[in-house]
Order: C-alpha cells, then structure tokens, then sequence
C-alpha cells in the first residue's frame, strides 16, 4: 500500500463512498456568489445541483435570459471552480 497525502486520502474516501456529488452541492450552494457573482446571486433565489445538472432558479426575466444564452459559460466557470467535471447540463427556471 503507498502512502497517500491527506487531501488525496480524503479524495479517495469521498469518491468510494459516493459523497463525493453531495460535497460539491453544498460547496455550490455556499459558494456560489463567488463562483457568479454578486449580481448573479442576489437575483437567483435557489440552486440545485443533483446528477451533474445544475439548475437555477430566477424570478428575473432579462436575467433568466442572460442565463439560457450563457449556459455554456456557467458549466466552465463551475467546473473551473471545483477543477473537476462537476456540471454538464444547466437548467434555468
């Protein structure tokens, strides 16, 4: 058995018993100003993150709109954020 640094023994812990989505959810949902910003966040009212599809929910209609043409964006700029393939599908409500 090789020796392991505490962060990758941990990274191992949480992709074999599955916990490993969860954690990025909640990493999502309190870090999620700073992954779209102020602006982005005071107008979403709730984010949900299950299956590697993410889905943001917004009252603002100009914004909605914003958020359907830059889905693409919004996958990178999340999954440059967690350096991982956290999202792959974006659903704006």
């Amino acid at each position: 058995m090789g020796t392991y640094s505490i962060g990758e023994a941990l990274d191992l812990f949480l992709e074999k018993s599955h916990w490993k989505p969860k954690v990025f959810e909640l990493r999502l949902y309190k870090e999620w100003e700073q992954i779209m910003g102020k602006t982005i966040a005071k107008y979403t009212r709730n984010v949900t993150l299950q299956n590697k599809k993410i889905t943001i929910y917004t009252d603002v209609g100009p914004l909605k709109q914003e958020l359907i043409v830059a889905k693409t964006q919004i996958i990178t700029r999340i999954n440059e954020y967690f350096d991982s393939l956290v999202v792959d599908e974006v659903i704006i409500k």
